[in-house]
């Protein structure tokens, strides 16, 4: 393993929980350190982003362009394609900040 493990952030749609938790586990195994949304909104549960409150969105959204900023890399998830608002975001300021970015579909 070399001095310091890659660092790779992990962006997509949390309604994509099962995938992001998976691509997780697989990076980790492969000994990357990875940094990934925190908060996940479960339908199944009764939860949506509907129920964050827009200060709450705000500070996440905020915070996961800082998870950024600490990785060597970024990987999209996005199955089918799928690219929301939020994840464009991330895609536009980590090419802005010259991180390299992979989907784990294409686009």
């Amino acid at each position: 393993m070399p001095d310091r493990p890659e660092i790779v952030c992990i962006c997509g749609s949390t309604r994509f929980v099962e995938e992001l938790l998976e691509a997780n586990r697989d990076l980790t195994f492969a000994g990357v350190i990875v940094v990934a949304p925190g908060v996940f909104t479960r339908p199944e549960d009764g939860e949506t982003h509907e129920n964050l409150t827009q200060e709450q969105k705000t500070a996440l959204d905020a915070l996961h362009l800082r998870k950024i900023d600490l990785a060597d890399r970024v990987l999209v998830v996005n199955p089918g394609g799928y690219v929301g608002e939020s994840t464009s975001r991330e895609i536009t300021y980590a090419r802005a900040t010259g991180k390299p970015i992979s989907f784990t579909d294409p686009v």
